[in-house]
């Protein structure tokens, strides 16, 4: 899947994401190295924290599904400019793609790449050979 459908995917999933709050509607199309690729788009929640994020739906349905190695996300925003992923979802995101390339895009057009390493430096994550780390996380699909 090339980065163009990748945006115009992210696109649609932004179409159906519930943010009757923030009227900020998100979406993200996560490819797997498979090949797979998984959607997701943010739902808010009146209580603000029990909100998820476009990014975090994409990754927690990719897992379900077996997924756990990415190559890009694609996030697109219905705004007049890219956002990038919060706090949360670049750890989340993190966790099982720290060389992961991101591609934001907004209702203007305006696209750009970024490396999550570059927007969270010295990143929180546990050695590979640490007490308790799951072996699975790195050598699933």
């Amino acid at each position: 899947m090339d980065d163009r459908n990748l945006l115009a995917v992210a696109e649609q999933a932004a179409a159906v994401a519930y943010a009757p709050y923030s009227g900020l509607k998100v979406g993200a199309t996560l490819l797997a190295r498979d090949g797979r690729f998984f959607t997701g788009c943010n739902v808010e929640n009146a209580s603000y924290g029990l909100t998820i994020c476009a990014e975090r739906t994409a990754v927690t349905k990719a897992v379900s599904e077996g997924a756990r190695r990415f190559r890009r996300m694609a996030i697109y925003v219905y705004s007049h400019r890219p956002f990038s992923p919060c706090g949360a979802c670049r750890q989340v995101l993190h966790e099982f793609a720290p060389d992961l390339t991101l591609l934001l895009s907004c209702a203007t057009g305006e696209t750009r790449e970024v490396r999550l390493a570059d927007l969270l430096p010295d990143a929180f994550a546990y050695p590979p050979d640490a007490p308790g780390r799951r072996s699975d996380a790195s050598t699933s699909s």
